[in-house]
């Protein structure tokens, strides 16, 4: 009974002074949480739930699946009585946590969608929370860099577990933001390739990072004014948001619209049933596209942008090498 109490105590005051005490009190609170196991994480929330961040399905009530990011919320049977809450506001300082270390940095790159996770100015500690001094949770840290708390918290909260989209992909270019990939399958997509988002639903883009939030997390069905620059001319078009089918652990070649998903070797990973008599199986290779040879996810999506056609496609099945006609 005294050891329980003291273990209550402990926790307590692990919660009450944290922010006082550095790092360490959150490789505590981290340890006495089980929040990494297996080499996974499995952090404990509030209402009774656990975000994991892991790749193999969890053995465990599933409330929400991210297939995207790879996350789950799980149901918690024995939730830890201090659960990490999500701080919204700009902290003063983060590190990378673990159960028996913590290395402090900071962000030298915001989260760019779902294709480029944040950077960290230190070596990553994979895997690991990513939290303030006070213990809330500022991101996860995985072998792909770091999800920050934003697409955390969007997961968290969203009924669905779903992206909008307006058939573009950005970067940052010498304090501008530009299309870098212009979705030709997205209807009535008026963007190309170089523009540059100048405005999005009245306010001025700065930076990729704010402008894709702004529309990952837009509902379907939700029109939006955007004004770009293209050469010397400012162009302003309403779009409407659309279902994000591709990016972050998916591929994004832009055929996923279509149905066809594939892995960094462009293996099929995913088909959709409409493409059930065409005889294409998990597993088989693209090599060309309408006699076009393709190495990357990369060359994909650049050559679909300036053909819009996927209908001779060159798949290679244990060394048998075959073409499928898409109508």
């Amino acid at each position: 009974m005294f050891f329980r109490l003291f273990v209550l105590a402990s926790l307590l005051f692990i919660n009450l002074y944290a922010c006082k005490g550095g790092y360490a009190a959150c490789v505590a609170k981290v340890k006495d949480s089980h929040a990494i196991q297996n080499n996974t994480l499995q952090i404990p929330l509030k209402k009774s739930t656990r975000l994991l961040y892991t790749h193999s399905k969890p053995d465990a009530k599933i409330l929400k699946y991210d297939p995207f990011l790879s996350l789950y919320l799980i149901e918690d049977p024995k939730p830890f009585a201090y659960p990490f809450d999500i701080n919204m506001r700009l902290q003063l300082g983060t590190a990378m946590v673990t159960d028996k270390s913590s290395r402090e940095g900071k962000f030298i790159e915001n989260q760019i969608g779902l294709n480029t996770l944040a950077r960290y100015s230190e070596p990553l500690l994979i895997p690991s929370l990513l939290t303030s001094s006070c213990c809330s949770l500022e991101g996860v840290v995985t072998s792909r860099d770091i999800i920050q708390k934003e697409y955390l918290k969007h997961f968290i909260d969203a009924k669905k577990s779903e992206y909008g989209d307006i058939g573009i992909r950005v970067k940052n270019e010498k304090g501008s933001v530009i299309v870098t990939a212009s979705d030709p399958f997205f209807e009535h997509n008026p963007f190309q390739v170089g523009d540059c988002i100048v405005v999005f639903d009245g306010r001025k883009v700065k930076a990729a990072s704010t402008l894709m939030r702004m529309i990952l997390f837009s509902k379907r069905g939700v029109k939006h004014k955007v004004k770009v620059k293209r050469g010397n001319q400012y162009l302003t078009y309403t779009v409407t948001t659309k279902k994000r089918y591709g990016g972050g652990e998916l591929s994004d070649t832009f055929l996923e619209s279509r149905g066809l998903y594939f892995d960094r070797a462009l293996r099929l990973i995913s088909i959709e049933k409409k493409f059930k008599g065409y005889g294409i199986k998990k597993g088989d290779r693209l090599i060309q596209i309408n006699g076009v040879k393709i190495k990357s996810q990369k060359e994909l999506r650049e050559y679909l942008q300036k053909a819009k056609d996927y209908s001779s496609l060159l798949f290679e099945r244990n060394g048998f090498q075959f073409f499928v006609n898409i109508k």
